[in-house]
């Protein structure tokens, strides 16, 4: 019985013991699967990896002139995992943890030392293994200062210190043309939304990599099974100057005007090449924003730009001539029972028209007589002239979300005998603005049309290796004479007395086109509180007599006044007389006088390569300094008569220096190297800079710089 006894109390401890096992078994694999499931997917990760795709850099869009216009470039988030390394890594931590906190708060100044120490201390005490330790995105270079730091500078499996990269895209320019260059899905710069970065995308994105894990001479190492190939660039046609000149005239008038939103879009005749387009929305805030890109979707009543087609068909068929004419009488008719009125009908009407006038004074009877007296009882014939003009049909855009043009047919129903006439004069049909730009670019362009362009190259590693040719849509769009004669009554609309078009003008050059002002949408007018909507626009091109660029300027705006030569019109005018100006190339050699020596304005900067410019010129210059090969000299000018003193000054590197009478290049260059980030607003020569000479550097803060 004793041995029996005894067997039995063995049997329950090892049964006990066995079931104490099998629990601590599954306590243990709970925690590994669960609580540690991270860790040990790391570690595993350090051994074998099969099949890992490597993203590529996607590609780059620059503009016309090789500025950069959308780039990727990396963000990050930074966390700390506090079971790494175990006890040495948490002894390391705990000394170096003042220091730390110290290095972190000078790399983010809005945080305290203090802070940052405390809030690793909580990270530790909880034993997070992704303990987020900033909470916003950094940048690359801040990323490496605190990568240095103690323990910080560790592999992570050791210090614990690790990071999430996020591939941005950026746009140096901002808002400029940022609906047409288009937005990519956040964080992974992989995925396009919209504009030239989803029509372009699989060019713009290149190819995935692969690479596995392999042991090597007991070393773990990356084998790369194919390389990713890098996404190529394109060279948009994008003009940032005169992107940024249409930008300003457009949001200028729209604020002074209270408009609700306005498009320009501005195109090189010959080539079809888009140089600006502009789509600003009032937001709540009273602010315009390019929040869609209405140029090429909006489908909207034309108004009276559409009047220039409806005569150039007439004249084609033959159906009218330049010396006809139309009594307006007092500015109200009836048509087919319905009141058709000129703008001027409260003030007794223009009376007797030329078809040259009509147009000049943008009559609406004028012009929808004309059309309802040769094409009433056959208005299929009209609208095959405005085919044949290719009017109607779709541009097939380099990018997506066009509208296509919607002109009706007798054949499609719901056709009246006012349909014509209104038709004629922009309503009942709807055309996209730049539709419209292209058709009038066509007149400019000798009758040929052409398809409007974004993006005229792809470029690999510097080079071209693919150029995007100039598409033609019609090569004739009427004969030449209907051509000379529409391209003369344009021309006249902006600098004949009579025209409407005069605010669009310029002293310099000759300008052609035509207004326009529709009503857009009624709402609740007539009743109390109620607003009618107008849409005021110019179309044309500039220089008249030699055509280089063509423009359309489109606002809509709620109530009266509404004018689309004193509206549209004035923001055209500038447009065109700055981006004349912009292209006005002289001959330097006829502002040399060869009696005398010119002495060149030299800017505050680094002084050894101004010194090498003025040698190589041959120009005198007196200097302080002696300097040598690669170093640095920076300093202050003096320009005088007939030589240009330069003076050194010593640079503190751990001091903000002094940037002002600077240059962009030196003062951008002067300050990143320092471990400043650099917002930089106008052109010139420094006048401002937001942080005082002699502050002490904190790297990764931002300073402002003003040119003017």
């Amino acid at each position: 019985m004793a041995n029996k006894k005894n067997i039995m109390t063995r049997y329950f401890f090892v049964i006990l013991l066995m079931g104490l096992t099998g629990v601590a078994i599954v306590v243990k694999a709970s925690i590994i699967m669960f609580g540690e499931r991270q860790y040990w997917k790391d570690v595993a990760d350090r051994f074998v990896k099969e099949n890992v795709a490597i993203k590529p850099n996607r590609g780059n869009i620059l503009s016309s002139d090789g500025s950069m216009m959308a780039s990727s470039l990396p963000e990050y988030r930074i966390y700390m995992d506090f079971k790494a390394g175990g006890y040495d890594k948490d002894t390391m931590l705990t000394n170096h943890i003042s220091e730390i906190a110290a290095g972190l708060h000078k790399i983010f100044p809005d945080k305290s030392a203090a802070h940052f120490k405390e809030h690793l201390l909580k990270g530790r005490k909880q034993g997070s293994r992704n303990y987020l330790i900033y909470p916003n995105r950094i940048s690359y270079i801040q990323y490496k200062e605190a990568k240095r730091l103690p323990v910080f500078n560790l592999n992570k499996y050791k210090g614990g210190f690790h990071e999430q990269v996020y591939n941005q895209r950026k746009k140096p320019f901002g808002s400029l043309a940022a609906r047409t260059l288009g937005d990519v899905y956040a964080d992974t710069a992989q995925g396009a939304k919209n504009g030239i970065e989803l029509a372009f995308d699989s060019i713009l994105k290149g190819r995935d990599g692969i690479t596995h894990r392999q042991k090597v001479k007991n070393k773990y190492l990356n084998i790369v099974d194919l390389a990713p190939i890098d996404g190529s660039d394109l060279i948009s046609t994008i003009d940032v100057g005169m992107q940024d000149i249409c930008e300003k005239a457009l949001v200028d008038k729209l604020t002074e005007i209270n408009a609700n939103e306005g498009v320009v879009v501005l195109m090189e005749v010959a080539t079809g090449e888009v140089k600006a387009i502009v789509n600003m929305t009032k937001g709540g805030d009273g602010k315009f924003r390019e929040t869609r890109n209405g140029a090429i979707s909006n489908m909207i009543e034309p108004g009276s730009t559409f009047k220039t087609a409806s005569i150039m068909v007439a004249l084609e068929d033959g159906v009218i001539k330049t010396t006809d004419g139309v009594n307006t009488g007092n500015g109200i008719m009836m048509m087919h029972g319905r009141p058709m009125r000129d703008h001027n009908w409260r003030r007794g009407g223009y009376q007797y028209l030329t078809v040259p006038e009509i147009l000049m004074v943008s009559s609406n009877i004028g012009v929808s007589y004309l059309i309802d007296k040769h094409y009433g009882n056959n208005p299929d014939k009209f609208v095959e002239g405005l085919h044949r003009m290719s009017l109607n049909e779709s541009l097939n855009l380099q990018i997506p979300g066009e509208g296509k043009p919607n002109i009706r047919r007798p054949k499609d129903g719901r056709w009246s005998k006012t349909a014509l006439p209104w038709m004629s004069i922009g309503y009942e049909t709807q055309v996209p603005p730049i539709n419209t730009l292209t058709f009038y670019n066509a007149i400019a362009n000798n009758g040929k049309m052409v398809k409007p362009k974004f993006v005229k190259a792809i470029m690999r590693n510097g080079e071209i290796i693919e150029e995007l040719p100039t598409e033609v849509i019609n090569p004739s769009i009427c004969s030449e004479s209907t051509l000379h004669q529409i391209q003369g009554i344009l021309t006249d609309v902006v600098n004949h007395k009579k025209g409407l078009g005069k605010p669009a003008g310029s002293k310099q050059f000759l300008v052609a086109g035509k207004t326009g002002t529709a009503q857009v949408s009624q709402g609740a007018a007539g009743y109390k509180g109620g607003t009618v909507n107008y849409l005021v626009s110019f179309c044309g091109y500039f220089p008249a007599d030699a055509p280089q660029f063509s423009c359309i300027v489109a606002i809509q705006k709620s109530g009266l006044p509404a004018s689309g030569g004193l509206m549209a019109g004035s923001v055209f005018g500038k447009i065109a007389e700055r981006v004349y100006a912009k292209n006005l190339v002289l001959d330097i050699r006829n502002a040399i006088d060869s009696t005398s020596i010119v002495i060149p304005d030299v800017k505050a900067g680094e002084l050894a390569e101004a010194k090498r410019v003025l040698d190589g010129l041959k120009i005198n210059s007196q200097t302080d300094f002696r300097s040598k090969k690669n170093q640095e000299v920076w300093g202050n000018t003096n320009t005088l008569a007939n030589e240009v003193n330069l003076h050194a000054k010593e640079i503190n590197n751990k001091e903000v220096p002094s940037v002002i009478g600077m240059g962009a290049k030196d003062a951008v260059y002067l300050l990143e190297s320092r471990g400043l980030k650099v917002n930089l607003s106008g052109v010139g020569t420094v006048r401002r800079q937001s942080i005082p000479h002699g502050t002490a550097i904190r790297t990764g803060q931002s300073i402002a710089i003003e040119l003017n």
